[in-house]
């Protein structure tokens, strides 16, 4: 799931609500859709977003994380944090991420494993019925950069799959290939730490992997584990989109599927590319998909225009994983930036729309979710997950919550900086 956050920028949620139509109809060769296309995106219920922090936050030190986007105090946290199922939740998150925090390198530069040890030691034993006073007590609320968020959303699909090709079952779903090579760039060049690519090897070359039209004409065929087989193109795409899944099996068993790799090509959103073409009006999951299943052969042709492709494993445990490798809580945990927002840390969004506000816990990444305060926040599985997920574009504020004395900490480095002393940031 940690790589395809992605979906919610193909989403583009501007519009709200989506259009029906274009069902593809079911035959004893094909069984129906595992969602009907008539399916719409979740009325949204509006909400006063609370107002950023005015105090403009001043860079600690140059760079491409919130140290360099610059940190601010935020307001008192016992007022603004809600109570309720939301916070009970983020709790819970919590504590899954309590292992990561404490021995993870923090991209953001903010804090430190220690930092992290006396909330993640309550957290072990603090009731979920008192969670806001967990948070109120253990942390402070700063601003990263300009506190304006973005929140989209994503889910867990079900779809109607099949772990042996049959009838009706014709997409396959493959595992890792056997030739996919990941190369850590940073081995041949400092200046390259941190960036991989994935290809293959052609003779002595090293060249990109097959795109998504090449792998759908069947270029794997002997080179890539058939995982199972999907009944429906379209709901198998957008279950990439997502990173993971269930799949219905024709037995009514649930076979769960997870992210193991992407092809290292670069994705395309087609919902931007289907609005810019004056396809769809809106940019939600359902208008997209109702576009696709009107225009079958055009639809297949925009698809393949994203050369992003997902490799899928079965997953037996919980789930789904975030990038952390650990399970994602249902309307809890968000996908972020890394360099921004620390893995496993709590954040806090007041949004213009209600749904989204409230405590949760960046425990997963995404190819496009990037940037200070853009979150994509999960929902679950199910149909009230999928309509809120799939016409999610919120927009507000946010505050990250990080271990009391942490933006001292900062500022004090920001403060001699400006004295023209070189502090430790870690």
């Amino acid at each position: 799931m940690s790589f395809l956050r992605s979906g919610a920028a193909l989403l583009l949620a501007a519009a709200l609500s989506a259009c029906a139509g274009g069902v593809i109809p079911a035959s004893p060769n094909r069984p129906a859709p595992a969602r009907p296309s008539t399916d719409t995106a979740a009325r949204p219920k509006p909400a006063t977003p609370r107002p950023t922090v005015p105090t403009p936050a001043v860079p600690v030190v140059a760079g491409d994380n919130a140290l360099g986007a610059g940190l601010v105090a935020g307001p008192p946290i016992a007022d603004l944090l809600p109570s309720g199922e939301r916070s009970r939740l983020a709790l819970q998150a919590f504590r899954i991420s309590c292992p990561s925090l404490l021995r993870r390198n923090d991209q953001s530069g903010l804090t430190r494993g220690a930092d992290w040890q006396q909330a993640c030691s309550a957290a072990s034993s603090w009731p979920d019925t008192t969670a806001t006073e967990f948070f109120s007590r253990y942390f402070e609320s700063a601003q990263v950069g300009d506190g304006k968020a973005f929140a989209t959303g994503y889910f867990e699909p079900e779809i109607a799959g099949s772990r042996t090709q049959r009838a009706g079952y014709a997409v396959p779903i493959y595992g890792r290939p056997a030739d996919l090579i990941d190369v850590d760039l940073g081995q041949f060049s400092d200046t390259l730490k941190g960036k991989t690519i994935r290809g293959k090897v052609t003779g002595n070359t090293f060249v990109p992997f097959d795109t998504r039209a090449q792998i759908v004409e069947g270029s794997l065929a002997g080179r890539a584990q058939i995982v199972a087989w999907a009944a429906d193109p379209v709901e198998f795409f957008f279950l990439q989109v997502q990173g993971s899944g269930r799949l219905r099996l024709p037995d009514g068993g649930i076979m769960r599927i997870g992210y193991e790799t992407q092809n290292g090509r670069d994705y395309t959103g087609i919902g931007k590319l289907m609005k810019d073409r004056g396809l769809i009006q809106a940019g939600s999951m359902q208008d997209i998909m109702a576009y696709l299943r009107a225009n079958p052969v055009e639809g297949a042709a925009i698809m393949d225009e994203n050369k992003s492709f997902v490799f899928f494993k079965e997953l037996t445990g919980a789930g789904p994983l975030g990038a952390l490798g650990l399970p994602v809580t249902a309307e809890a945990s968000v996908a972020a930036d890394p360099r921004y927002i620390p893995l496993g840390a709590p954040i806090l969004l007041s949004m213009d729309r209600a749904e989204p506000n409230g405590i949760w816990i960046a425990q997963d990444t995404g190819g496009a979710i990037k940037g200070p305060n853009r979150v994509d926040t999960f929902w679950g599985a199910g149909e009230r997950a999928r309509a809120i997920a799939g016409g999610m574009a919120a927009r507000g504020s946010a505050l990250l919550l990080l271990p009391i004395g942490t933006v001292a900490r900062v500022t004090a480095q920001s403060t001699m900086m400006s004295d023209g002393r070189t502090p430790p940031l870690r």
